[in-house]
């Protein structure tokens, strides 16, 4: 028997931790390549972690209540299928930060119309507000420098935490990653109370025993929503949200996109006013390029990217995802109706790939499937930020002479205030409210 194939847990970014909640082979089964072996559970989304070759099972090294890291070793695999893998030691891989394969059923919200989302999902926070008060510095001889490496260094520099007060566990008193996780951990369990935003302790939740007053039913938090919840409290806290609201004249748009309707449903497409909407924040973002950007790890320097990926909020049975739909400036409006209806589809399907979540430059959360007048989406970093959109209404608008019926569409514009200013803010909604009245703008 030649040597088997090692499939291990793949690149999940910051994540250092992911729980598993399904092993779906056994020992002896046969698998073909993107097979799905295991499910994950992460803050985001459940993900599967898929065969990279076919093969029959050889062992399993993980079990139902695990928490496994990038690296660790789910399973052996005998491969069988020479032609397309290769023997020896293989590692599952992914592109950027977080190998996610939904398994939870979804609304075709993206596809059949503007997402209905109260929110986005706020991927994890690297950044983290150094403590209050650091512990003394480990005492080292003379003038020495902590024992670690560039990489490490880079690591808790982001973090905002001082080597110096870090004790490494490796060889020769060296710091490792694994130390500033733990000493990050250890920071965050050494109070009980929140931390409010302008550093005074916030006063704890009261106690109050409800069932005083009534019938009561106590339902636990999913997984995601535990995980996600400090992640979204801590960007709120880290982040200084400014958001800015709109409302835009659509009528014209809307008589342009029903004028499309017939031509769409011959290609066999549904277009609605998302593709639209991603078009016009395209091209706001290339007029505005500080709101394609991120702040570089030491937050002295902002990251400008000459692309256009924009995320759209999804609403799933397990939390909300963020897919991204790539290159939006190169494509037009029925191919990106045509991608939004297969990312619906894909994710309905729980068979989203790891590139789907990845990526983004700009995210779009919407209520426009539900209602409301206006929301303050938080977000979603590392990226500077983030446009809502609410359900349009018909209103009077005066045209000079006298009021009119008008389709309006309220906007909310949040933006991290470190990066962007209430001026550039309001420029960029008067430009993007431009492209959306003009419907020609689009096409040009």
């Amino acid at each position: 028997m030649s040597n088997p194939t090692e499939v291990t847990i793949p690149d999940i970014g910051d994540i250092q931790s992911v729980d598993v909640i399904e092993v779906l082979v056994a020992p002896g089964d046969s698998v073909q390549k993107e097979t799905p072996l295991v499910t994950l559970e992460s803050d985001k989304a459940t993900m599967d972690v898929p065969a990279p070759c076919a093969g029959t099972v050889i062992e399993i090294r993980t079990a139902v209540g695990d928490q496994v890291s990038e690296g660790h070793v789910i399973l052996l695999l005998e491969e069988t299928d020479k032609t397309n893998g290769r023997s020896g030691n293989t590692v599952v891989t992914t592109e950027d930060e977080e190998g996610i394969a939904l398994t939870a059923s979804t609304r075709p919200t993206a596809a059949e119309e503007l997402p209905s989302e109260t929110d986005t999902v706020t991927p994890p926070v690297i950044g983290h507000s150094p403590p209050a008060s650091l512990p003394p510095p480990v005492q080292r001889s003379g003038d020495a420098l902590p024992h670690a490496s560039p990489a490490v260094r880079s690591f808790a520099r982001e973090l905002g935490v001082d080597l110096r007060a870090i004790r490494g566990s490796g060889s020769k008193g060296r710091i490792l990653k694994s130390d500033v996780q733990q000493f990050i951990k250890n920071e965050l369990t050494q109070s009980t109370q929140p931390i409010a935003s302008d550093g005074r302790e916030a006063l704890p939740l009261p106690q109050v025993d409800f069932s005083k007053w009534g019938p009561i039913e106590t339902q636990p938090l999913s997984r995601i929503q535990k995980r996600s919840g400090p992640q979204l409290q801590q960007t709120w806290r880290n982040v200084p949200h400014v958001t800015h609201h709109e409302e835009v004249d659509v009528t014209d748009l809307e008589n342009f996109r029903q004028s499309l309707k017939d031509e769409a449903e011959e290609k066999g497409l549904r277009v609605t006013l998302l593709p639209f909407l991603m078009k016009a924040v395209t091209a706001a973002l290339a007029e505005f390029p500080r709101f394609n950007a991120s702040l570089g790890p030491s937050q002295d320097e902002l990251i400008l990217k000459r692309y256009f990926h924009i995320g759209l909020a999804v609403d799933t049975t397990n939390g909300l995802v963020v897919p991204v739909i790539k290159n939006v400036d190169q494509k037009g409006i029925y191919q990106l109706a045509s991608e939004l209806t297969e990312i619906s589809s894909r994710a309905r399907d729980g068979k989203l790939r790891p590139e789907d979540l990845q990526g983004g430059c700009f995210s779009i959360s919407s209520l426009g499937g539900i209602g409301g007048r206006g929301f303050t989406p938080i977000v979603n970093a590392p990226e500077v930020a983030i446009l809502g959109a609410s359900r349009t209404q018909i209103l009077p608008q005066w045209n000079g002479k006298e009021f009119e019926p008008r389709l309006m569409l309220p906007l909310d514009l949040s933006y991290d205030h470190r990066v962007i200013d209430g001026a550039a803010a309001a420029r960029f909604l008067v430009l993007l409210k431009k492209q959306l009245e003009d419907a020609r703008l689009l096409l040009l």
